[in-house]
């Protein structure tokens, strides 16, 4: 229950319980009065009967001495009481007398002889009113009035055990009112608070807060879901923290074999008089190669430390997927040529496409690199665009057929695959690392071990997905998905990560 709601309940509960004492307290009389009824009525009227006849003398209404009354005093005690009136209202005798009034007091006459020979009853006494004739005549009127003890004694009694009843359930009201408030308010907020400052010392407590569906319970759960994404945040600094001194580390071993190579053949230069024509020349290329590998290394660090940080933009176009694939895998004849690599191309891509045109060529040239450089002279490199009802082509390794063909799913795939050694399957889940290369690949140089890692974080801010496979001792195969069917609008066009 929400807290406001609970202390809306808690508030009506302690404002109606006057309400429903009143209520008990009136149902209670009810039952005590109609109980009684009977019995009293008939007890009073016995009474009434004992005494009135001796009320009816006539002298009684005359006024005189207070020792002409002793007959009528000894009628009365502290439960009944009489009162003698002559017929003009005097009060010519009374019980229970108001000294300063004896026989000059003068009743309302309307009220002297209102209700007579009717046995009246109300919270205290019963009362009798009757006229007292002679010759024919009122000479006066007598009222006996007779206190209802046992009434009044059971009412007393109710009072009591009403009052006794509502404080035992005001205190037991006040006690759980007490507890819920603690296990509402004070217990989860000293446990938040607790929480919180052991978060602040960057300790931990074993003890989890109890979640509730109340309004401190969604606090609970906003500072839980907010300490959740700073620990979530503060691990991934560690492990951004962790990338740096490894990439670090990676870039300073990775530059100093070309460094000490340039510099080696430039001292060689420097003295000349023992080289000829043709070691010049190719201590040259030799120099200029190891430069191409340190910038192209610098450029891939570039790219990597703004994807990183989401400094790069990816602008998605519409491209036709023909005219634009047929373009994105042209180019690589002549460097395959060279090292007498056979190359198979295949396209069969008939959809428009949402793609950065610029990053994708990047993504491809990357991974057209890695397979150039780990094939060895005289063997194969297919390469292909695929859409999704296109099916798989021969040269495939068999291998890789049934994965791939689930991976594919909804999607246009473009396929590298390469003869060669095969990557170990403990090394598959790490090539996509930064700096990472599998065993032996390093000492090739030629690879600053950042491509595969840009191409799955370009290929991802395009919402699209890559993966390889790998067979010892016959190949590698890498794939990349692209979804199909993408409609041209605002959100696409323009997609920032």
């Amino acid at each position: 229950m929400k807290i406001k709601l609970w202390l809306m309940v808690s508030f009506f509960i302690v404002m109606l319980l006057p309400v429903v004492a009143l209520y008990f307290l009136y149902v209670s009389i009810s039952e005590l009065d109609d109980k009684q009824a009977l019995l009293e009525y008939i007890e009073m009227t016995k009474k009434m009967e004992e005494i009135e006849p001796k009320l009816l003398d006539p002298n009684l209404y005359r006024l005189g001495p207070k020792e002409q009354y002793n007959s009528v005093q000894s009628l009365a005690n502290e439960s009944i009481k009489i009162t003698l009136y002559r017929s003009d209202g005097v009060v010519v005798y009374s019980s229970i007398p108001d000294p300063s009034s004896y026989g000059f007091f003068s009743e309302n006459i309307e009220q002297v002889y209102r209700d007579l020979n009717d046995l009246q009853k109300n919270s205290r006494t019963f009362s009798l009113k009757k006229q007292v004739m002679n010759d024919g005549e009122v000479i006066g009127v007598f009222e006996i009035s007779i206190a209802r003890e046992e009434w009044i004694e059971g009412l007393t009694d109710r009072y009591i055990y009403l009052a006794v009843v509502f404080g035992i359930f005001f205190i037991l009201l006040y006690i759980v009112v007490v507890i819920q408030l603690n296990r509402k308010l004070n217990r989860p907020l000293s446990h938040l608070q607790a929480q919180m400052t052991a978060f602040a010392n960057g300790e931990k407590l074993e003890k989890q807060i109890r979640e509730s569906n109340d309004e401190i319970g969604e606090l609970i759960k906003h500072f839980q879901k907010m300490k959740s994404q700073i620990e979530q945040t503060q691990e991934e600094l560690a492990v951004q923290q962790k990338e740096k001194e490894f990439i670090v580390a990676a870039l300073s071993h990775d530059l100093k074999t070309p460094l000490t190579v340039i510099r080696a053949y430039t001292e060689a230069l420097q003295k000349d008089e023992y080289l000829s024509v043709q070691e010049k020349n190719e201590y040259k290329e030799i120099l200029f190669e190891k430069l191409e590998y340190m910038k192209q290394m610098l450029d891939d660090l570039t790219m990597y430390t703004a994807l990183q940080s989401s400094e790069q933009q990816t602008v998605l176009v519409e491209v036709d997927g023909e005219e634009y694939f047929d373009m994105l895998l042209s180019g690589y004849e002549e460097p395959c040529n060279r090292k007498e690599i056979s190359l198979t191309v295949t396209q069969s891509v008939k959809e428009s496409y949402m793609v950065d045109p610029k990053q994708m060529v990047r993504i491809v040239d990357n991974i057209m690199s890695n397979a150039i450089r780990h094939t060895e002279r005289g063997d194969r490199i297919w390469l292909a665009a695929l859409s999704s009802d296109t099916k798989l082509p021969e040269w495939m390794f068999r291998e890789f057929h049934e994965v791939v063909d689930i991976w594919r799913r909804k999607g246009t795939i473009i396929l590298i695959q390469n003869e060669g050694n095969g990557i170990a399957n403990e090394q598959l889940d790490r090539v996509f690392q930064p700096f990472y290369q599998a065993e032996g690949a390093r000492n090739n140089g030629g690879s600053s071990g950042l491509g595969l890692s840009i191409s799955k974080m370009l290929m991802e801010q395009q919402r699209g997905k890559i993966d390889i496979w790998s067979a010892e001792n016959k190949g590698t195969l890498l794939a990349c998905w692209l979804e199909e069917g993408r409609e041209l609008n605002e959100e696409n066009t323009n997609v920032i990560d």
